[in-house]
């Protein structure tokens, strides 16, 4: 229950799902500080260091059991969270106390932390991507020929089927796809760099044996799930990384911004719809709405998120020589805040897509309604191959065309230039095929036959490929 009397979060309070919360949560962030210390110290002691296998065991036990009030009292006094931890691991673990964090700077669990979480963090957000593409290929597939009016700068274009336009939305979120995976690949660990990143601390100890402090990121990378190691660092590693990573994270919310938005236009042409539940209210006022508030929601959330690569970009250009703390109470707020968004997107887009409520009689009678227009150069076609002459029929189409359009606009009545066609003699010899040459699955060029190869040539490898992480992979939220 929130309480009333202090400021809380709504991306978490109202929106994020348990698992991306707990990452980013104090539980996660200082039991990845306690692992740190114990994999630092593991290594240490593998190494030749005086730390014995006992006091590694009694770091081990307490790595998630945190007395986190006596930290808030320690920090208190102190004014450094890193030593407040210390203070308390060491005092739960007495025997192991006084070689906790040995070498290091408060950047080793810090730094590590981070880079750990936005990895886990990532993880999620790949399952979740992957799910919002499952979603888009089966109603893509479902409607794949079905014609629906395409528009470009919002007006009336050339059809397309609802599966294709379906698939430009898939198509972002597949790129979205690639670029975090990408990220996620390159993502390097800061490992044991010392206080300025020289490793001075650890060459004495290790009595300026250069292998010893290799084998020690190595081994320590090792037992966190890293592979690389960032080469070079100062206290921090670079704020680039961060940079990086949030431009990913701006590409989802590109891409669900781009489909809600779209939702909401085609929610007001009555063509498509987001799920709308039998008791949900749409306006205090007028009964009848039903605002696309999950589409809304997702506008708003995703302007936040795109926001945020921008001031990652702030914080790498304003890292002075080997580091500043103004990046540290920003990057508090930001690095949460940007992978619960992205987080809540996908749940919503995911709930907007698997619900989708299509509505074929209002698609058909918008096309009916429009096709007669892009309709005339066929029918123009087939009279002259029976020997009209063109001239004369595009001036008697271009003719009909002005009207219908004026009656249309002028009066509001329905567009009647095929029956003007039909009772004009110059197309007597083609009236009785005018209906057939206006049926709307000939407009629409290769969209089924598109959507058939993307599916199967780029959409379907990858989320069979990726199969395993689509298990539970959309949490249910308060959408």
């Amino acid at each position: 229950m929130e309480n009333a009397e202090t400021y809380s979060n709504p991306l978490t309070d109202r929106y994020a799902s348990a698992e991306m919360s707990h990452n980013w949560s104090p539980q996660k962030k200082h039991s990845t500080w306690r692992r740190l210390w114990v994999a630092l110290a593991r290594a240490e002691s593998e190494l030749g260091l005086d730390i014995t296998p006992a006091q590694v065991k009694e770091l081990e036990a307490s790595v998630d059991d945190i007395d986190f009030e006596a930290a808030r009292l320690a920090e208190k006094q102190l004014r450094h969270d890193v030593m407040s931890h210390i203070r308390v691991y060491a005092a739960r673990c007495p025997s192991a106390g006084p070689i906790i964090h040995l070498g290091a700077t408060s950047c080793y669990v810090t730094d590590n932390s981070e880079l750990i979480q936005m990895r886990d963090g990532m993880a999620i957000l790949r399952k979740k991507l992957l799910q919002v593409m499952s979603d888009l290929a089966i109603q893509a597939a479902k409607h794949r020929a079905m014609p629906t009016l395409g528009f470009t700068h919002y007006q009336p274009a050339q059809l397309t089927t609802v599966g294709k336009r379906l698939c430009l939305y898939l198509q972002d979120f597949m790129l979205d796809l690639e670029r975090l995976e990408h990220e996620m690949e390159l993502l390097p660990f800061r490992g044991a760099k010392g206080t300025t990143g020289t490793q001075a601390s650890f060459m004495e100890l290790f009595n300026g044996d250069h292998a010893k402090i290799a084998e020690l990121n190595r081994k320590i990378a090792a037992e966190m799930g890293f592979v690389k190691v960032i080469p070079v660092s100062g206290q921090t590693y670079t704020r680039k990384v961060d940079y990086h990573v949030l431009a990913a994270l701006s590409g989802i919310a590109q891409s669900a911004h781009k489909l809600a938005g779209d939702v909401r236009l085609l929610a007001n042409l009555r063509e498509m719809e987001e799920p709308f539940e039998k008791s949900q209210v749409g306006s205090s006022a007028m009964a009848y709405k039903r605002n696309p508030m999950r589409s809304e929601r997702v506008c708003s959330l995703a302007r936040y998120l795109l926001s945020l690569p921008g001031n990652a970009a702030a914080t790498a250009a304003a890292q002075w020589f080997e580091r500043t703390l103004d990046d540290s109470a920003n990057r508090r707020i930001v690095l949460p805040e940007a992978f619960i968004c992205a987080d809540v997107l996908l749940s919503l887009v995911h709930n907007i897509v698997d619900g989708i409520q299509v509505w074929p009689n209002v698609i058909a009678a918008r096309v009916k309604a429009e096709l007669p227009f892009m309709a005339t150069e066929n029918i123009l076609m087939a009279a002259a191959k029976e020997g009209g002459d063109r001239q004369l029929l595009h001036e008697a189409i271009r003719g009909h065309s002005m009207e219908a359009a004026r009656r249309i606009k002028e009066d509001g009545a329905a567009n009647d230039l095929l029956g003007r066609i039909k009772a004009d003699p110059l197309f007597a010899k083609v009236a009785n095929r005018v209906d057939a040459l206006v049926n709307p699955r000939e407009f629409v060029g290769r969209a089924p036959e598109q959507v058939d190869e993307f599916l199967r040539d780029h959409v379907q490898p990858i989320l069979e490929s990726r199969k395993s992480l689509l298990t539970g992979a959309a949490e249910e939220i308060n959408v």
